[in-house]
């Protein structure tokens, strides 16, 4: 008997060949990329800064500090990140996607941020760093990209050290009914016209409202995280459960 699992998976609502949806979601970044920032200000009204900064809050991250920023993108985290680890501690930016981390690399480099940060294209089901690495992983709209999230997330469990933590903020399930239809409009029916009219891409902002639907809801990702080692998971959720701050402990 074939595990189905092993076959297909989701690519937002359509059902795709598992080896595939790696190159769709290339596909999908390779045309935003260069409009990404401006979209997501756009798309959240500038909502974006205040969630990753209460990710970075969340992170106890200090100086000195090893920090995985993976699926960076145009490195907002890392940015962050960097000023804090400071000379002695270091931040790797790692994304599938090329076009996005070049993006991230020039964004940064022209804002002065050299010297503490490497840029790695690395898949988040296989990362390609030592065991027991880093002191803080970061994923922040990413996870829901992956093919196997749980191989993914097991992944990242091995490269934290002992007393490392993960955060994962991600879209998730809106708490009350009048936020979800008013979400569910506002994804369907706006985001791809601002999609088009921004990026001239409506496509790709149609697959990001149905990848959001698709991604597992806050009870059942802190049991994918408990499943895979981490302990004292728990979740912060954020605009009415519109975005959700997963973090769990590598003890």
């Amino acid at each position: 008997m074939t595990d189905k699992h092993n076959d297909t998976t989701h690519f937002g609502f359509k059902t795709v060949q598992e080896d595939k949806k790696v190159e769709l979601v290339a596909d999908v970044f390779d045309s935003v990329a260069t409009k990404y920032d401006l979209m997501n200000d756009v798309l959240s009204l500038g909502i974006h800064r205040i969630w990753k900064r209460f990710t970075i809050n969340c992170s106890g991250v200090r100086t000195g500090q090893k920090v995985l920023d993976l699926a960076g993108g145009t490195g907002d985290l890392t940015a962050k990140f960097s000023r804090i680890v400071g000379k002695t501690g270091s931040v790797v930016l790692a994304d599938i996607n090329d076009s996005m981390l070049k993006v991230g690399r020039t964004k940064l480099r022209d804002s002065g941020i050299v010297g503490n940060v490497e840029y790695i294209q690395a898949n988040a089901e296989e990362l390609p760093f030592p065991d027991n690495h880093f002191d803080i992983v970061t994923i922040a709209f990413g996870l829901r990209n992956v093919t196997d999230k749980d191989k993914a997330l097991a992944s990242i469990f091995r490269v934290l050290k002992p007393g490392g933590r993960l955060l994962v903020l991600e879209f998730s399930k809106p708490l009350y009914k009048p936020v979800s239809k008013f979400y569910d409009f506002y994804s369907f029916n706006v985001l791809p016209k601002l999609g088009k009219l921004i990026a001239n891409d409506s496509e790709s902002y149609q697959y990001l409202a149905e990848s959001i639907r698709m991604h597992p809801d806050q009870d059942t990702l802190k049991e994918m995280m408990n499943k895979v080692g981490f302990e004292g998971t728990e979740y912060f959720n954020m605009s009415a459960g519109i975005v959700a701050l997963h973090r769990g402990y590598k003890y």
